[in-house]
C-alpha cells in the first residue's frame, strides 16, 4: 500500500499545524513556528494568495488521512457524485476509512500508527480479518480488535492513556475493544481543522 514516507516535520511546519499529531511536530512547532528553507522567516503565513489557501487545504485534508494523490482525487470524484454539498461529501468519505475510525475508537495514537495496525491484521471487520486502510466503514459494522492485538501493550496504553472522546457516529463496548458503526457521520462529527469549500473551488477551476 503506497503511503507518504517524506520528511513529516517539515510538512507540519509548512502548513502551521502538527499535521501527523506527534511529539516532534509539536515541538518543531513550538521552536520555529515558521514554514522551513533558507526564507522561511520572512514568509507571511497571514495573506496566502487564494490558490496558495486552496491547495494548502487540500494538503491538510491529503496528510490528515493518509491518503496520496491519486486516491484522495478519486474520493473527490465520488463525493461529486453524491446528493449534498461536495466538500462535506469528501470529509463524510475519508472518515469512514478503517484506518480513520481505528484511530477515532482510541486504539492507536495517530492515524499513521492506525493504518499500520490495519496493515498487520490487528483489525477486525464484523468478525473477519481486514487489512485494507481504506475500506469504507458502513452502517452496523462491528470492529474489533484481534486477540493479538488484545495483548499488545501499545494498543492496552492507548486505550487507557488517550482517553479519545467517541465521535457521534461510533459506539464503543466491551471496555473499548469493540466499536460499532451506530450511523455515518455528519460534519458537526468531524473535527478535522481543514476548510472544505477550499478544497472544491481547487477542484473547480
Amino acid at each position: 500500500m503506497a503511503r507518504y514516507t517524506g520528511p513529516k516535520v517539515r510538512v507540519s511546519r509548512r502548513l502551521g499545524i502538527n499535521i501527523f499529531e506527534n511529539e516532534k511536530g509539536r515541538k518543531a512547532l513550538e521552536r520555529r513556528p515558521f514554514p522551513p528553507g533558507a526564507h522561511g522567516r520572512t514568509r507571511r503565513r497571514g495573506n496566502p494568495s487564494e490558490y496558495l489557501a486552496q491547495l494548502q487545504e487540500k494538503q491538510k485534508a491529503k496528510y490528515i488521512y493518509c491518503v496520496l494523490e491519486r486516491q484522495f482525487r478519486n474520493t473527490y470524484e465520488e463525493a461529486v457524485r453524491l446528493a449534498g454539498p461536495t466538500g462535506e461529501n469528501l470529509l463524510r468519505l475519508l472518515e469512514q476509512r478503517l484506518d480513520n475510525v481505528v484511530y477515532r475508537a482510541g486504539w492507536a495514537s495517530t492515524r499513521p500508527q492506525a493504518g499500520q495496525f490495519v496493515s498487520h491484521g490487528l483489525i477486525q471487520v464484523n468478525g473477519k480479518r481486514l487489512d485494507i486502510r481504506s475500506y469504507r466503514v458502513k452502517k452496523g459494522d462491528v470492529l474489533t480488535l484481534s486477540p493479538k492485538a488484545r495483548d499488545m501493550i501499545v494498543v492496552q496504553h492507548n486505550i487507557d492513556v488517550l482517553d479519545r472522546q467517541t465521535v457521534g457516529w461510533l459506539e464503543k463496548a466491551e471496555g473499548g475493544k469493540q466499536v460499532t458503526v451506530r450511523d455515518l457521520p455528519q460534519r458537526d462529527h468531524i473535527d478535522v481543522p481543514v476548510r472544505e469549500s477550499l478544497i472544491v473551488e481547487l477542484y473547480s477551476k
